[in-house]
Order: C-alpha cells, then sequence, then structure tokens
C-alpha cells in the first residue's frame, strides 16, 4: 500500500495523468476549427510554456494519448486524422485535442520565465515522464526488455520514459519508483550538444511608460507605443543566457524541408525529439539569421546545416554578415543532389536513413577544419563590342562569393537551360528522373550544335600574372572551371592525383589556393569514369575578362553574363566539422573485452524488397537474410575492407553453380539501442570500423538482388562472359544464355520491379541481356517501357555491335538508340562493328545512323 501512494505521488508530481477507469460521460465536443495548432515553434511574447509541436501523421500504432474512455474518435466509431508532437512523440486524433488541454498533459519545457520564483529555482532540468504503449529497448531499473509485439495493439500502457534523456521504465511499481521522479535529469547520451531550456528565457515587454498614465483611453495608447518602441530599440521576447564550458557543444540545426523531396520534415521533428526543440530551425520560416543572431553569445556553439551545398552557402554567407566571433563550425547532413561540400568532408553523397542519434554523435565528435572562400568582383568590360547584346544578360553574378566552383562554358550553359525551362515549366520537372533526362538530352543537342566551342576566342585568363589564354586556345577547350574543393559534378575529381613529375600539387580546400581546369568535351564525359580535366594552374588571384555574353554557374546558380572583368580572390575561411571515426561504446565492443586480432564474420544478404518491408523489425529481417559465407578480417578494419573480402565470396547457387556478389550493396547497421536496421552510405564506410557494426554477423542490403536473376541464368552455360561464336551460325541465332530467365524477370516487373534500375557502374538490365547475347529479354525490356537506350560511355547498342549481335541491334535501334552516340574512344555502334569484321552490320548501322540524323533535322525545322 505504501508503495501504491509513492508511484501515485510520483505520478501525480511528474505531471503524468492516470486516465479514468470507469466510463466517460464526457459530451462529444467538437475541437475548435479557429483554435491555433501549431507546426513551428512559438517564438512570440504569447509563445504557451510547455506547449507541443504537433505534425500530421499516419502511424497506425500509436493510440490517441487523452486514454480510451476520453477519445471522441473511438467514442464516435470512426478514423480520424491525427497529429504527432515532434518533441514528445505523444499522437492525438485533432478532434481529441481540447481533451488533451482536460487533462493537462504539456510537452517537454522549451524555455524559462523569468520572473522572481523562477529566478530563486535551481537552474536544473527535470525528467518529462510520458505514458508509452509501445517502446523499444529494455528497463533502466530491471533490465528486461517490453512486451513489444503485445503492446503494438494493445492499449496498455506498458512504460513510462522521459522524452530528455529517453530512460525508459516498465509501468510497474517494483521499476518506476519516486526516487527516479526526483533525480535531476541528465539530457541523455546527446546532453553536450542539447541546449537546456534553463538557458533560453522568456523576457517581459518594458512597459514603463504605463506608471505614467491613470486614464483607460491614454493608457491603452501609451501601450501601443509601448509596444511600438520595445519593437523599434530591438527588444525580442527570448534571450539566451549561457553557461560556458568546455565540455558543452551547444548545436544549432538548419533544415531546408525543400531539399531531398519530404525527407526536410522527417528531419525536423527527429532532430526535436532529440534535442531542445528551440535549437531547430526551417528555413523556410524567415531564414538562418534570426536563429544565428540569437545564439550568437553562446560558447562552442556549432552548426547542423541540413540541405544541399547552396543551403550550406547560404548559412556561411549569413555568418559573414553577422561577423560572429569566433565562427561556430559548420556540420553538413546532405539532403541536395550534386552535395559535393558534404563529400570532401565525408558526410557522405546523401542521407539515407542513418539514425539520427548517430549523426549527431558524429557532429559531437568532429574535427574543425578550414574551408577557403573566394570573391567574385564584376565590372564591365567596356572595351567589349556592344552589337551582338543579348537582351536576356546580366550585369552581374548570382552570387558574389562562392565555395565550390565557379565555371563558364558547356557546363553552365547546360545548368542554365534547364534553369530557364524549370522557371518556365515548374510542373515538366518534377521528378529526379525527368530533370536528368533534360540534362542529358541538352548536353547532347548542345554536343551537336558546338555552342560552346569557341569559348577560348571570346576569353582571356591570367592566373597570378601568368596569361593562360593562348594554352586554353591550343586546347580548344570547352569549358573552365575554378575549383575550390576536390569534388565536382556530384562527386566527380576533375583535378586528380598529381604525379610526382607534374609541376601541381594534390588539392586542398584549406591551402588558399583555387584550382583552375580545361574541359573539352570528351574529357567532360570521361570524368564519370574516373577521368580528369587538363590542370591549368594553381593560384590565389584570378583575372578573368569576357568579350562576349557568357554562360556561367557559381555554385549551381547559372546565368548569362555580359561582357565583363570578373576578378577572383581569397575571400575568408570558413570552420567547418570533417567527419571522423569514432569508436561507440557498444557492448561487443567495451575496455573490458579488447577487439581481437583477427574476425571471422557471417556474412547474410537483405533484398531491398524484404528491407522495406520488414526494417521495423529486425528478428523478422534476420530471418529473411540470406547467409553468404564467411570472411575473416582484422579487427580494427573499417568496413571498406570488409567490402573488398565480400566482393570475393561466392553465393552457391541450387544447381550447385557459385554466383559472385555483386559490388553494388550496402552494409546495414541496428546496434542494441536503434530500434530498426539503417543503411551505411557508402562513401562513409573507412569511417567505420567493423567491431563497431557488429563482431559476428554482418548484413548487407542488395538493392538489385533481381538483377543477378539474369547472371545467374547465364551461368547455366558456363562463365558470365559471352560464349564465343559458333564457326558457321549467326553470333546470336540461338536463344542465348539468358533466355531462360524470362519468367522471373516477367514476374518481377509485375511485382513492381524497375526495369530501368542501374549497379554501380551504371550498367543496366539491358547492358547485362547484350553480354549474355539473350534476344528475348532484350525485345521484352524495349516493348515494356525501357527508355534508357542511350546510356553513359558505352550504350547498349555499343555492346552489341561489337559482338556482332544482329538481331539485338535491330531491336535496340528499332526501339530508339543513338547511332550518333561515341564511347570515350570515339567510336559509334558503326565503327564497333567494323572493328569487329561485320561489314554487313556496320553498312545496316551506317545507313540507319543517316535516317536518324535527317529525322532530327526535320524535328529541328518544324521547332
Amino acid at each position: 500500500m505504501r508503495k501504491q501512494l509513492s508511484y501515485r505521488k510520483a505520478i501525480a508530481k511528474s505531471g503524468l495523468q492516470h486516465l479514468p477507469a470507469q466510463p466517460s460521460t464526457l459530451p462529444l465536443v467538437k475541437s475548435d476549427p479557429d483554435r491555433e495548432i501549431r507546426s513551428t515553434v512559438d517564438w512570440s511574447e504569447g509563445a504557451v510554456y510547455g506547449d507541443h509541436v504537433w505534425f500530421e501523421t499516419s502511424v497506425s500504432g500509436d493510440s490517441c494519448y487523452v486514454g480510451e474512455q476520453n477519445c471522441i474518435a473511438r467514442t464516435l466509431q470512426k478514423s480520424t486524422s491525427r497529429r504527432k508532437c515532434g518533441a514528445c512523440k505523444i499522437v492525438v486524433h485533432n478532434i481529441c485535442m481540447d481533451q488533451l488541454e482536460k487533462i493537462n498533459f504539456r510537452c517537454k519545457p522549451s524555455f524559462r520565465e523569468t520572473g522572481s520564483r523562477n529566478v530563486r529555482e535551481p537552474m536544473v532540468v527535470r525528467h518529462h515522464w510520458v505514458h508509452r504503449r509501445r517502446q523499444d529497448g529494455r528497463c533502466r531499473q530491471c533490465g528486461k526488455g517490453f512486451q513489444q509485439k503485445f503492446a503494438f495493439h494493445s492499449k496498455e500502457i506498458v512504460a513510462i520514459s522521459c522524452s530528455w534523456c529517453k530512460q525508459a521504465y516498465h509501468n510497474k511499481v517494483t521499476c518506476f519508483m519516486l526516487q527516479q521522479i526526483e533525480e535531476t535529469c541528465s539530457l541523455g547520451a546527446h546532453a553536450a550538444v542539447i541546449v537546456p531550456p534553463s538557458w533560453i528565457i522568456r523576457v517581459r515587454r518594458p512597459q514603463t511608460s504605463l506608471k505614467l498614465s491613470k486614464k483607460k483611453k491614454r493608457t491603452s495608447f501609451k501601450r501601443k507605443s509601448s509596444k511600438k518602441g520595445a519593437e523599434e530599440s530591438g527588444w525580442k521576447p527570448f534571450i539566451v543566457k549561457p553557461i560556458p564550458s568546455q565540455l558543452i557543444k551547444p548545436l544549432l540545426v538548419f533544415v531546408n524541408p525543400k531539399s531531398g523531396g519530404n525527407q526536410g520534415a522527417k528531419i525536423i521533428q527527429s532532430f526535436m525529439w532529440y534535442l531542445n526543440p528551440r535549437q531547430v530551425f526551417d528555413l523556410t520560416q524567415g531564414g538562418p539569421k534570426e536563429g544565428l543572431e540569437l545564439y550568437r553569445k553562446v560558447h562552442n556553439l556549432r552548426i547542423l546545416a541540413c540541405g544541399g551545398d547552396g543551403t550550406v552557402g547560404w548559412i556561411l554567407s549569413m555568418l559573414d554578415q553577422l561577423r560572429l566571433n569566433p565562427q561556430p563550425a559548420v556540420a553538413v547532413l546532405p539532403l541536395g543532389t550534386g552535395n559535393d561540400l558534404a563529400r570532401t568532408l565525408n558526410w557522405g553523397g546523401g542521407y539515407t536513413d542513418e539514425p539520427v542519434s548517430k549523426i549527431l554523435s558524429h557532429v559531437e565528435d568532429g574535427n574543425i577544419v578550414q574551408l577557403d572562400r573566394w570573391d567574385l568582383v564584376v565590372e564591365p568590360n567596356l572595351e567589349a563590342s556592344q552589337e551582338d547584346k543579348d537582351e536576356q544578360q546580366a550585369d552581374k553574378l548570382p552570387l558574389d562569393v562562392f565555395n565550390n566552383y565557379f565555371s563558364l562554358g558547356f557546363d553552365a550553359h547546360v545548368t542554365l537551360e534547364f534553369h530557364e525551362s524549370r522557371e518556365a515549366n515548374p510542373e515538366k520537372f518534377n521528378s529526379r528522373f525527368r530533370n536528368k533526362m533534360f540534362y542529358a538530352g541538352t548536353a547532347f543537342s548542345d554536343f551537336f550544335t558546338g555552342s560552346s566551342k569557341d569559348l577560348a576566342k571570346h576569353i582571356k585568363v591570367v592566373c597570378d600574372g601568368t596569361d593562360l589564354t593562348s594554352k586554353v586556345q591550343d586546347l580548344k577547350l570547352q569549358c573552365l572551371v575554378f575549383l575550390n574543393i576536390p569534388r565536382y559534378c556530384a562527386g566527380t575529381t576533375p583535378w586528380g592525383n598529381p604525379s610526382e613529375r607534374n609541376d601541381f600539387e594534390p588539392q586542398r580546400h584549406d591551402d588558399g589556393y583555387i584550382e583552375v581546369i580545361g574541359f573539352t568535351m570528351t574529357s567532360l564525359a570521361a570524368l564519370q569514369v574516373g577521368g580528369h580535366g587538363e590542370r591549368l594552374h594553381q593560384c590565389r588571384e584570378v583575372t578573368l575578362t569576357t568579350y562576349k555574353s557568357i554562360p556561367m554557374q557559381v555554385d549551381g546558380e547559372p546565368c548569362r553574363l555580359a561582357p565583363s572583368i570578373i576578378r577572383i580572390s581569397l575571400r575568408n575561411q570558413a570552420n567547418m566539422v570533417q567527419k571522423t571515426k569514432r569508436r561507440t561504446s557498444v557492448p561487443l565492443l567495451n575496455d573490458q573485452h579488447p577487439v581481437p586480432e583477427q574476425l571471422q564474420i557471417c556474412v547474410s544478404r537483405i533484398s531491398m524488397r524484404d528491407y522495406e518491408a520488414l526494417h521495423y523489425d529486425k528478428e523478422k529481417l534476420k530471418e529473411a537474410a540470406i547467409p553468404l559465407g564467411h570472411i575473416v578480417v582484422p579487427g580494427d578494419s573499417d568496413l571498406e575492407t570488409c567490402r573488398s573480402h565480400i566482393e570475393r565470396l561466392q553465393e552457391v547457387s541450387a544447381e550447385g553453380r557459385g554466383v559472385r556478389v555483386r559490388g553494388d550493396f550496402n552494409f546495414l547497421f541496428a546496434g542494441t539501442t536503434a530500434d530498426r536496421f539503417y543503411r551505411i552510405d557508402r562513401a562513409q564506410e573507412h569511417l567505420n570500423y567493423v567491431s563497431e557494426i557488429s563482431q559476428d554477423k554482418l548484413f548487407i542490403l542488395d538493392p538489385e538482388l533481381w538483377l543477378c536473376v539474369l547472371n545467374l541464368s547465364a551461368l547455366n552455360g558456363g562463365p558470365l562472359s559471352p560464349r564465343p561464336p559458333t564457326p558457321g551460325f549467326a553470333p546470336d541465332d540461338g536463344f542465348g544464355n539468358g533466355g531462360c530467365c524470362l519468367p522471373q524477370l516477367r514476374e518481377l516487373h509485375e511485382q513492381g520491379e524497375d526495369l530501368e534500375v542501374q549497379d554501380s557502374c551504371g550498367q543496366t538490365l539491358l547492358h547485362h541481356a547484350v553480354d549474355v547475347g539473350s534476344k528475348e529479354i532484350v525485345k521484352y525490356l524495349i516493348d515494356n517501357g525501357t527508355t534508357n537506350l542511350h546510356g553513359g560511355g558505352e550504350t547498349a547498342l555499343h555492346r552489341a555491335a561489337s559482338r556482332c549481335q544482329r538481331t539485338i541491334c535491330h531491336y535496340l535501334v528499332e526501339g530508339g538508340a543513338s547511332l550518333m552516340k561515341t564511347d570515350l574512344q570515339g567510336d559509334t555502334p558503326k565503327h564497333r562493328a567494323e572493328k569487329a569484321n561485320d561489314q554487313e552490320l556496320a553498312a545496316y548501322l551506317e545507313n540507319r545512323q543517316h535516317y536518324q540524323m535527317i529525322q532530327r533535322e526535320d524535328q529541328e525545322t518544324a521547332v
């Protein structure tokens, strides 16, 4: 009895409300349609202490928090829309919002008041306990897991957890005791980056002028004038009073929801759950300025920019404008398309589904490095001829500073056409695939029209006093790039690795030098397969003079600039956070059990279909995994080392033949505290130790497991490479090695699989079908909507022509494959057929090539 009384007192003190045992007689009230339900943090003077931040949700496993007896939606027995609080994760029906107000359950407090009563109280954070009907992990008191399987649809409260430190206890007297409630909250594993609510203070509006008035009318007037005067004097409802500490690295999170589709909105909710909601900012709600000004006096401040490289540049420019000293270091969570700056700083090429908790740990532990930033000063070139003046030309660049690159010529022309077309018809650019197809089409068109072939005749380039104009003209360069970071064009490395015999140094982003690189059309295409441009100079200052309007772009922002004189010089260096290797304290790796010299690890493969269906149930997903074999690696290996061992594993098929593991897989991670499996970005494998993931099992995600069906069928006739032609027979007269897998392919396609999926080398199903000489599969792919017939450097038609596969070539040409496309050696499919000594096929391809050219000219004339 004494324990029960203590338990109830603890519940009452914590703010948790017991739900009534007897059926409720509450009237069926409708929620007030005029009542404001906030989906953003309220920074006004009317902010409510403990107010929730609501987001629309479709989660089916969480019950309405007001309880079974108070839930109006349940009483009406109808489904209705629901909202979820991003900060404490409770779910409530929209029509039950008034009921939540009645039970008075508040969110975790994100600030404190300045009243005298609060000033006397110790500046500590108390636990914010929440009832949970679903809970992952184990009870902190008894160590036993929560009844997850039964709790999913249960109305019973199985756990009580703190939305600050994430501690969770069974909803029992023996686990959740009074002494647990009275503890000061430690803020959990990420206390070092959380801004305590005691730092954020709501201040009262200055009202000194009100005391001078006694009349109501005059008081009303004075109140208005006081409000206006307070705003004009810079008064704001909230101030931040930090307590400096070397151990604390408070974090500001700026999220651009427009980057990465719907990822931005989900990420905002995740950060609000782990942090104080008042340190998470939506950049569409006024930009980064207000947040930076509010926290400008916080010591050891770090910033996490969630978005593309443009978002990072926006924040860095605002830091320049506000002149914060010292300048906070900026980390990057890549949500954009290219993310070259994020790749340079080891944050990867794009966010997949890595746990936010792990990201916060990497931001806290990351090293601070410097990033050069370059000024662009533009003056009109008065000596240039004004005869060919373009009406659409601009007098200045879109940005006056760049962090990644500044370029002119072919690449800027393609980007500009895409930008102008998207602004004219935004509804036609609503998918990433269409955008890429437009880029490819524009680049293909520009290649034949040669709009940038005379670039060298209309510019003058001087780097540190050295005139490079003649060299640019001799090399017939069609594109110039002034590059600050090693990455460019979604991960390529245009500077490459200069050898010792070269006059150039390896590229750095903090050395005060900028790399000048030139490209022809061929070298620009070769970037995607590991090539590099023509290295021209490494310099500190550049003077670029143009004599006609030329397309240019600054960090992806294009324009057509009028004849100008552009001076590039070092502006400053920004502090950035570089992601480093981090050993986490997981049960498999602790001080009592050092890492062994060698690890024998079982590797299992999980298909994308199973991952998408079961990734919230770790145990079922493990059961669906297919064992591939064992690898033996040193105990201190990273995942990049493990990848090379896994790629040599052989999977044994039902017929007893081996199939080599493809190289386009992702590692999956699920620690003891994670509620699901997460993918690890391939660009970050060198930053993760295998012992951090597991010491006995590794799981890999194969996004193209179904693609291996084709290779598996190919092995029925021997090795993966196509069989040599038999004398006296046409090379593709037979069914081909891959014909027997057509039923499996048809079944997978009917289940919704994408026929145009590519592997890590850019190879499609069409390439593999040509490799095994399967006419049936080639025809099936073309008949069922495969449009990616142009490919990358080597198209499927190039391969078919090299193998003298006449029927397949006919299918591809009739399906729309380009006969004018050249490979990296400059060969068309016709040239490939000639090199294979098949003159009849070469004549056929030449004839169809002329037809395509005539057809293209007719279309252009009609346009």
